[in-house]
């Protein structure tokens, strides 16, 4: 393959990124640090929770009701960008997507009641979900089939490099200000990925493959319909990966948006103490990523997310249900974080070699955020569970029933490792 990717004349058997030609290189950190935003963008929200509930004076169950709508949001977001980027182009829509998820992501920091956020949170949420359809398919189709999941596995590590800033930047600033100027101002930092767009646009190019696929359907007439990912070749492949997805996300956000909750009001910690324990679960989720991004080439990405989630399932229930003391929660962190979100590495490769190049973005972008549709109901859902039972099992319960599933959708489905993609 030429243009973004070219491989080394050097012996370099370790190094996809130093195979990569300057093109490519630009891609990455594009896609690197638009999802790393991203993540800022979406955690600094679970992080100041229990400040929104303290100001703007609303419960548990609202603030789930808010997180489920975004992420609601962000599932049509996802789907949307992705039939515009297999329509104008994976660069021009990324860009889109990093302004608008950028400018409301501010505009929360403004609102005044339960209405407003949820508003600003679910508009910002259409771009969130928008951002990764695009990113993740422009780095897998750059990049080749031989490092494909390690690849596009570390553009996904950097979620937990987004996460880590907003959990520095929320430490210093409740440390500060009074919680209800500070939790305003994680939201006004939120504005900082703009910039990035700008960057985007003028130094990243448009993968070969899709170009050529392009071209092929222009010279051919031929009209490309989004309904393709449903038609009966198709749709049992799209509806297991709908499912897997499903639960990947839905055990990562019923752990991800209530955990600062959790720490706080279960394990009584203060807002330093917890992002103490946040950030050796942040360091468990860096790493998770970069070793699932070498396994899904190694071991192949089936074997990979049915491992991360048995993984996920008995460290999320030690974690949340067992009455275990805070020294022994500090080490159970990094694997929690491992695990959790270690299953996503990979998951942007397995979606991109099921689907064909002229439907790829579309398909890649219904079923990730298909599951994240479905996932979101999980904050709300654990929300409304605390009535009845504490937090940590509420977590616990629905963090399970998701990981289940990923291991029954990884069982079934196909092995795609090493597959090559081809301008169809």
């Amino acid at each position: 393959m030429t243009g973004n990717y070219a491989v080394s004349t050097r012996a370099e058997p370790r190094s996809w990124y130093g195979e990569l030609t300057q093109p490519g290189k630009r891609t990455f950190w594009a896609c690197f640090s638009g999802y790393a935003l991203d993540a800022f963008d979406v955690q600094i929200y679970s992080l100041a929770i229990p400040a929104i509930i303290a100001t703007l004076a609303i419960s548990n169950t609202d603030v789930g009701i808010i997180a489920t709508v975004t992420l609601l949001a962000s599932a049509l977001g996802g789907w949307f960008a992705g039939i515009l980027a297999d329509r104008f182009g994976r660069v021009r829509t990324l860009q889109i997507t990093v302004i608008w998820f950028a400018v409301f992501t501010f505009l929360s920091g403004f609102a005044q009641n339960f209405e407003q956020l949820l508003v600003c949170r679910a508009l910002m949420g259409l771009g969130f979900g928008g951002e990764w359809s695009a990113g993740a398919v422009l780095m897998a189709e750059v990049i080749a089939a031989k490092h494909r999941g390690k690849a596009v596995g570390m553009v996904q590590s950097a979620w937990s490099v987004g996460w880590g800033a907003a959990v520095l930047l929320s430490t210093v600033l409740f440390s500060l200000m009074p919680q209800e100027e500070a939790w305003r101002g994680l939201f006004w930092a939120g504005l900082a990925p703009a910039i990035l767009a700008i960057i985007v646009r003028r130094f990243i190019q448009e993968p070969e493959v899709y170009t050529a696929s392009q071209k092929k359907l222009k010279a051919s007439g031929e009209v490309v319909r989004i309904t393709e990912i449903f038609a009966p070749s198709m749709l049992g492949r799209t509806m297991l990966l709908s499912l897997m997805t499903t639960g990947a996300q839905g055990g990562y956000y019923a752990i991800a948006t209530w955990l600062p909750s959790f720490l706080k009001t279960e394990r009584h910690l203060s807002i330093i103490g917890s992002g103490g324990y946040l950030a050796v679960i942040i360091i468990g989720s860096f790493f998770g990523y970069v070793t699932g991004a070498y396994l899904s080439d190694i071991i192949g990405r089936r074997k990979k997310f049915m491992l991360f989630a048995i993984g996920a399932i008995v460290t999320v229930v030690i974690y949340t249900y067992l009455p275990i003391n805070n020294t022994l929660m500090l080490f159970l962190g990094f694997p929690l974080g491992f695990f959790a979100s270690g299953i996503f590495a990979g998951m942007g490769a397995f979606l991109t070699e099921n689907f064909p190049t002229r439907t790829r973005a579309a398909g890649q972008g219904f079923t990730y955020n298909f599951g994240r549709g479905v996932a979101a109901l999980n904050p709300t859902l654990v929300g409304i569970a605390t009535a009845t039972m504490p937090l940590g099992k509420a977590v616990a319960i629905f963090a399970v029933v998701a990981y289940l599933l990923v291991i029954v959708a990884a069982f079934i489905l196909p092995e795609t490792k090493g597959k090559e993609l081809a301008a169809d």
